[in-house]
């Protein structure tokens, strides 16, 4: 279990690089819209258009492979206490990531009030990220 946490936040961050590679693109593809059609108002949604894309890449990750692309690399996954991961158990777990804020207070809380390495919304969903040599 050496520098597990350390693991979960760098297997985060390469998360969030990906995703934020996708936003720009698909920002990229939608401002050429937006400037051919002179629609910017859709500027105004577009923080709700990230959010839902940072909330479809974890759900649909996780809920079909039980890992993220960081996670792999990490050699990290999400293991389902009571059975197979699936996408509802998913998109519980990774609500807090809508943002920085509730994900800051998602894992204040799991060292908190659950006696693991997990975070709020784990023990929610009944979930928790385990090493991959330990999970086999």
């Amino acid at each position: 279990m050496e520098n597990f946490w350390g693991r979960r936040f760098a297997a985060l961050l390469v998360d969030i690089v990906i995703v934020t590679l996708l936003l720009w693109i698909i920002s990229s593809l939608i401002f050429l819209l937006m400037a051919g059609l002179g629609i910017f108002s859709v500027l105004n949604y577009w923080i709700f258009i990230g959010a839902i894309l940072i909330i479809v890449y974890f759900t649909y990750m996780e809920g079909k492979t039980s890992t993220t692309l960081g996670k792999r690399l990490f050699k990290l996954k999400v293991k389902a206490k009571d059975g197979d991961m699936n996408y509802k158990t998913a998109f519980i777990r990774n609500l807090s990531k809508i943002l920085w804020v509730p994900l800051i207070v998602d894992v204040i809380l799991g060292f908190i009030f659950v006696d693991s390495n997990d975070r709020i919304l784990d023990k929610v969903s009944g979930t928790c990220v385990v090493n991959v040599e330990e999970q086999g």
